[in-house]
């Protein structure tokens, strides 16, 4: 089991834990192919909307790959890649800022912009961290 860490706009999370669906990248093929069924997936959310909106700065959903299909949406012109996903209904979200220090993540001086990439790979360790912070009682 892998787990991944995919950037990805709030608004956008929510859509896609509705329709129990991963999407990438605004639906590029290619981030989505490098998971396979059973690897997890945890949203980290800068923002509220993809072109705007506030500041989020937050984990937003953890979920499981279901399988290994991808398969290609039509919604008119647009045309993106997607997965299915089991979402953790139970997980809250959870702000980055207190994790900071304890994640591997955000070891590096520039580690922000890594971010960019839009699906990273996540240790043990920091999503172990993130799990017990998105799905504990207190």
């Amino acid at each position: 089991m892998t787990s991944w860490l995919g950037v990805v706009s709030r608004s956008h999370v929510k859509r896609g834990v509705a329709l129990g669906i991963a999407q990438i990248g605004h639906g590029k093929r290619a981030p989505l192919a490098r998971m396979k069924g059973g690897d997890w997936l945890v949203y980290y959310s800068p923002r509220e909307s993809l072109r705007g909106g506030g500041s989020v700065k937050a984990f937003t959903a953890i979920g499981e790959l279901a399988d290994d299909e991808l398969w290609e949406a039509d919604e008119g012109p647009f045309t993106p890649w997607r997965r299915r996903a089991s979402y953790l209904r139970h997980a809250r979200e959870v702000p980055i800022g207190p994790l900071l220090p304890a994640l591997d993540l955000t070891r590096p001086p520039s580690w922000g912009y890594q971010l960019r990439r839009g699906l990273l790979e996540l240790t043990h360790h920091d999503f172990e961290l993130i799990h017990e912070a998105m799905t504990s009682d207190s």
